[in-house]
């Protein structure tokens, strides 16, 4: 079992310490990364003023992301699955046209 350590996150010129297992450590960072770039983002890119609204509003950015995303990949499982489907019912013509043959 891990211990948690103290990591210090530095996102939008801020630091924050908190508390994560080691093992975790390095997945943790890389999401203070992504959220600061993202915040980032919203703060050039927009009128947003306050730390508050700023993080709303980038919190709102991501979920989209996170859920267009999963959109596409319920697509592209649906699809696999069709696919597949169509496969197995090629192969079962296939053997009734040589049984028949």
């Amino acid at each position: 079992m891990s211990r948690n350590r103290q990591v210090t996150l530095h996102i939008l010129d801020k630091d924050y310490v908190v508390a994560c297992p080691e093992s975790e450590r390095e997945d943790l960072m890389a999401c203070a990364d992504y959220l600061s770039q993202k915040m980032q983002d919203v703060k050039e890119n927009g009128k947003v003023v306050g730390t508050e609204r700023l993080l709303v509003m980038t919190a709102l950015n991501i979920i989209h992301e996170l859920l267009h995303k999963n959109e596409k990949t319920d697509y592209n499982e649906d699809s696999d699955l069709e696919i597949e489907r169509l496969q197995n019912k090629i192969s079962k013509a296939l053997i009734q046209l040589r049984s028949v043959a």
